[in-house]
């Protein structure tokens, strides 16, 4: 386990950053949060540039480094980057397509390169489902065979599934297919409508409670760990679970997980507290979910950025949260996603519009306070 994982200061340094390094991608998925093209950007960040970025997360001692996309092996300099990045004392997690590009002499060289984890997106039990979602036929077999080959060199492996109103009836198959595979960990997004991700696609409040309690059941008995992005209420809900199991007198230990050398994020991380999304040409953002730039580093230090703009310092101040989440006893540890807030009202200090948790005490306002009915959407390439 990180020994960073319990010390980090979120006001200091982010305990997650990702690195956009393209948008470029062969994949047309429904829920692309960058709407990405097949071609590269023109003012993507250059090798160069990469490597003082890369620089400046190391310096920062950021615990978890991600480079996704985009495809990031659309980048002819990845395994450069890569090998910057494990020369600087900074361990490396990659998210790539499963397209043609992703062969096993990739996955081989990704290894040799020091890449720490390998991330792969899975988005339904069957290939019918997930190549729906990903808009190119075979990209289900191309995901079994990178885990297969992972597994053979002793690359961990995280899989990533997002779900949305698309995939939530196979969501125990989905599960059932999670038990089946050699991973380290499994990363459960919920859809945010920014990109090409769609509001009619949204879960409900109580859909996301219902994959809240099938996941933490599995989380009791898998080998691997379990985590969720933009659903920091799942925080709320395994303390509620843990404290009604104590009560009974029935709490269990669960079973032992495959080691996670990478770390986990300790309780309260979000949006620009405790996580920074730096985009192909560098601008920095609260995450790759919450379209608003805080600077870019062209022309500012990424340190700088993160301590000092008054976008991130505000999303790290819980006195700031509106509606039910202002009021909620459990804001300090999730504080909802900041990222769905701004998607659905145009307010990045919003209650998380998919929760159905009511704090104690809360007294609804009327029916009379006006939402915002357009997206807010991340700009393209």
């Amino acid at each position: 386990m990180n020994p960073q994982v319990h010390t980090v200061d979120f006001n200091e340094k982010p305990f997650i950053a990702i690195w956009e390094v393209t948008q470029a991608c062969d994949l047309a998925c429904v829920h692309c949060r960058a709407s990405a093209q097949p071609e590269r950007h023109p003012m993507e960040l250059s090798t160069d540039e990469g490597k003082l970025l890369i620089d400046q997360i190391a310096a920062m001692q950021a615990p978890v480094f991600v480079l996704t996309g985009g495809d990031p092996i659309k980048r002819p300099d990845l395994f450069e980057l890569i090998a910057h990045a494990r020369s600087r004392g900074v361990r490396v997690s990659l998210t790539p397509s499963a397209t043609p590009l992703l062969t096993r002499e990739i996955v081989v060289r990704f290894n040799e390169s020091g890449l720490a984890r390998l991330a792969v997106s899975m988005d339904g039990a069957s290939a019918t489902t997930h190549d729906a979602f990903r808009g190119m036929s075979g990209s289900f077999a191309r995901t079994l065979d990178a885990i297969r080959w992972a597994n053979e060199i002793g690359l961990p492996v995280q899989i990533n599934t997002t779900f949305s109103r698309r995939n939530i009836g196979e969501i125990d198959a989905i599960v059932a297919r999670m038990e089946s595979l050699r991973i380290t960990l499994w990363s459960v997004f919920f859809l945010v409508p920014t990109g090409r991700g769609k509001l009619n696609d949204l879960l409900s409040a109580d859909e996301f409670e219902q994959v809240f309690t099938r996941i933490y059941s599995l989380s009791k008995t898998a080998s691997f760990a379990i985590k969720t992005t933009e659903a920091q209420h799942y925080r709320r809900f395994l303390l509620q679970q843990k404290v009604a199991e104590r009560k009974a007198g029935h709490e269990t230990a669960g079973t032992e997980k495959v080691a996670d050398t990478v770390g986990r994020a300790p309780r309260g991380l979000n949006d620009g507290k405790g996580l920074v999304f730096i985009s192909h040409i560098g601008d920095v953002y609260p995450s790759g979910f919450l379209p608003l730039s805080a600077g870019s580093i062209r022309r500012q230090s990424l340190a700088t950025i993160y301590r000092e703009s008054p976008l991130f310092r505000k999303l790290r101040d819980t006195s700031q949260l509106e509606g039910k989440c202002g009021a909620c006893e459990f804001k300090e540890i999730c504080g909802g996603s900041r990222a769905r807030a701004y998607a659905l009202t145009g307010n990045p200090h919003g209650e998380e519009p998919c929760c159905a948790y009511i704090p104690k005490g809360y007294a609804r306002p009327g029916d009379g306070v006006k939402k915002a009915t357009t997206l807010h959407v991340l700009p393209g390439a």
